[in-house]
């Protein structure tokens, strides 16, 4: 009796074996994209990276947002930021995560598309199990994806990820130059992920924009370059570590090599310093 139980033990187990690698094997890699590897951008690290900086994106702003983008031009000129949070180590959020400051990973899986990015908290991820919008979302910088492979080219196998992104917080803008979204976080993101046509080592992000700072979408074409090195190199970036800038009610400050508060623009005031009682002299 012993025997026959331990032989059926064993029947059991080989039995969900056999099941566990059937379902890990359901997935095929060969009817999606090769996108493996490494990628780096291809142009400038500007939303449009057909374009020349600042106003020369030529952002189809509205009226109050065009005024907004040339007040933070003048804070920049004075030696502030403008209207670009991420000096003080928040992320970038989306679309600008796309701009790809550092090396880019995509990785494939069956629910779940990962863009993994090592800078200030660039990593998305982007369902692809067939969900509706959830009916509540904790708003993020990166938004909630949802996407869908789909096969263009008729080939009988994927080849292009839509995107739809939704849900965020802010600040966020485009880009260093301070093109700013709008403060109600309403912004959606569609994005066509695709290889190049005439070349499997160009990946290309077809973005458009839809935001109530803008007078229309903004569609922008991103192209990346896959590295031929079968093991590149990825580093590491800690935003907060060796950032000198302090924000102190709204107001910018600097730490300078000697450990000591410094104004970061001409004629800056002091923070409020009532809660050390009177300064040093």
């Amino acid at each position: 009796m012993r025997l026959k139980s331990a032989i059926a033990i064993s029947t059991l187990a080989a039995a969900a074996l056999c099941v566990a690698v059937a379902g890990a094997s359901a997935f095929d890699d060969a009817a999606y994209p090769n996108l493996k590897g490494q990628w780096n951008r291809t142009g400038s690290p500007r939303f449009d990276p057909a374009r020349p900086d600042g106003r020369g994106q030529q952002a189809p702003f509205t009226a109050e947002y065009q005024k907004i983008f040339e007040d933070g031009l003048a804070d920049v000129a004075a030696g502030g930021h403008g209207t670009d949070p991420t000096y003080v180590c928040l992320s970038p959020g989306m679309p600008r995560i796309m701009n790809v400051y550092w090396p880019m990973e995509v990785v494939v899986l069956p629910q779940t598309t990962y863009i993994m990015i090592e800078h200030i908290h660039d990593n998305r991820r982007i369902y692809t199990d067939g969900r509706d919008w959830p009916e509540s979302v904790e708003p993020t910088f990166a938004g909630y994806s949802i996407g869908r492979w789909i096969d263009v080219a008729g080939l009988g196998r994927y080849d292009t990820l839509e995107v739809e992104t939704r849900h965020f917080k802010g600040p966020r803008n485009f880009d260093t130059s301070g093109l700013p979204l709008h403060r109600d976080n309403q912004t959606i993101v569609k994005e066509r992920i695709h290889l190049d046509a005439a070349d499997a080592n160009t990946l290309v992000d077809e973005v458009t924009v839809i935001d109530h700072a803008l007078t229309r979408p903004w569609s922008v074409v991103k192209r990346f370059r896959r590295n031929p090195d079968p093991r590149p190199m990825w580093l590491e970036e800690v935003c907060a570590e060796n950032n000198g800038h302090i924000v102190i009610s709204n107001e910018d400050y600097f730490l300078s090599a000697e450990g000591l508060l410094m104004p970061s623009k001409k004629n800056q005031p002091p923070p409020d310093l009532r809660y050390f009682g009177e300064a040093r002299k």
